[in-house]
């Protein structure tokens, strides 16, 4: 059973595409801030626009972010796009993606070269815990913190990355934990895909074609 949103809507969706994206090269939690590629830009609109005709003339929903700044261009953009204001943005470091610590800034090639492979490519996640970094069970840990110092008094668009959107949506939608990576992870999207969540169901506003998770 997955977590009651008090009927109110949460919309979820990872940063557009990044020059690091682009290359394979690992973000994490680095402050990097790597600017989204003119790709990344176009997804970013197509999401606000399929959000925007979703929404209709339904309130606007209230807006929270990822401290990273390619999470927060891409919510400028979204904005922008459904006439919601970007100052009025939440921050908050625990819906950072997760800490990939010293394979920041390194490409996925050159770290499998020097340990081997670093991807469960079946359920796409790391098949090993990321050097000096955490795994997916202490991202579990903060996302549902910050789940539940929420009152779900509205509904909330909320833009974050790639494993970090996988997990919270497995915890909205009560799922059970993985074993191998200790927490509840839920199916793959691609780049660009937005999806909808409400009392633990879920619903696809946009499917995107960009890439799969890469920070």
């Amino acid at each position: 059973m997955g977590i009651s949103t008090n009927n109110r809507r949460l919309f979820i969706a990872r940063h557009g595409e990044t020059v690091f994206n682009k290359v394979a090269r690992m973000q994490g939690q680095a402050e990097l801030h790597t600017p989204l590629t003119w790709e990344g830009c176009v997804q970013a609109r197509e999401m606000g626009r399929a959000l925007s005709y979703y929404l209709g003339a339904d309130a606007r929903p209230q807006l929270w972010s990822s401290t990273a700044g390619r999470a927060l261009q891409t919510l400028a953009l979204i904005a922008e796009e459904i006439d919601a204001d970007w100052h009025q943005t939440h921050r908050d470091d625990r819906l950072l993606e997760i800490d990939v610590g010293h394979w920041s800034g390194r490409t996925y090639s050159d770290i499998s070269a020097e340990i081997g492979p670093i991807v469960d490519m079946e359920h796409k996640l790391f098949s090993v815990r990321p050097d000096g970094g955490e795994y997916y069970g202490e991202v579990a840990q903060r996302l549902s913190h910050w789940l539940g110092s929420l009152s779900f008094d509205q509904d909330m668009l909320i833009i974050c990355h790639g494993m970090t959107a996988r997990v919270l949506r497995g915890l909205l939608l009560g799922l059970k934990p993985m074993e191998r990576f200790d927490a509840p992870i839920a199916a793959s999207l691609a780049q660009g895909s937005m999806v909808m969540i409400r009392d633990g169901e879920e619903a696809l506003v946009i499917d995107g074609s960009g890439q799969g998770e890469r920070g």
